[in-house]
């Protein structure tokens, strides 16, 4: 077995955060009145609206900008954020969906081996860095791709970008050095 072979290895994403305007002023205290499925934080001037399907979380502030979380695709993100969009429409704000983005993307994939941490992060030096006092994974970050990886020694790789494209990418590129380093 080489690094070079072709190796199946699952990507699972379980996290995908969106950003998008809605281009007018949106009054918190008539979401939370009006509403279903809302938490009005107050204290901190936002509202948390729940989806059922898709399953999100949207964070809504009174500028109009609204952060979605909880979908697992970036489809699926998109979606999620243009339903909420229209109940803000139905709960008669003149809401005009603009400035989409998807922000954040986590995702998790398991090696089919474990990884030795210490000779992955000698071997791998300025990009990589391993404190087993503070936490029990390397932290291998990708400058050109934005991304960062959470290396654990059982080979599960946690990844955090910032689109599903730059995650894979990221996968490919850790999947050699931590070949070298297998147990």
């Amino acid at each position: 077995m080489d690094a070079d072979s072709d190796v199946a290895l699952d990507i699972l994403i379980t996290n995908v955060v969106c950003v998008f305007r809605t281009r007018c002023h949106l009054n918190l205290r008539k979401i939370a009145l009006e509403g279903a499925n809302v938490i009005y934080k107050r204290d901190v001037g936002k509202v948390l609206m729940k989806l059922r399907k898709p399953r999100i979380t949207a964070t809504i502030w009174s500028s109009g900008r609204v952060m979605c979380t909880g979908a697992t695709s970036e489809e699926e993100a998109k979606f999620g954020a243009r339903r909420l969009a229209r109940s803000l429409q139905k709960l008669g704000f003149q809401v005009i969906f603009t400035d989409f983005k998807v922000v954040n993307v986590l995702a998790v994939c398991n090696m089919p081996f474990e990884i030795r941490l210490p000779e992955f992060t000698k071997n791998n030096r300025p990009h990589a860095s391993y404190e087993p006092e503070l936490h029990p994974a390397v932290c291998y970050r990708i400058k050109t791709l934005r991304a960062t990886l959470q290396i654990f020694s059982t080979g599960s790789i946690t990844v955090t970008g910032p689109n599903v494209k730059a995650v894979a990418s990221a996968v490919e590129q850790i999947y050699p050095f931590v070949f070298e380093s297998r147990k």
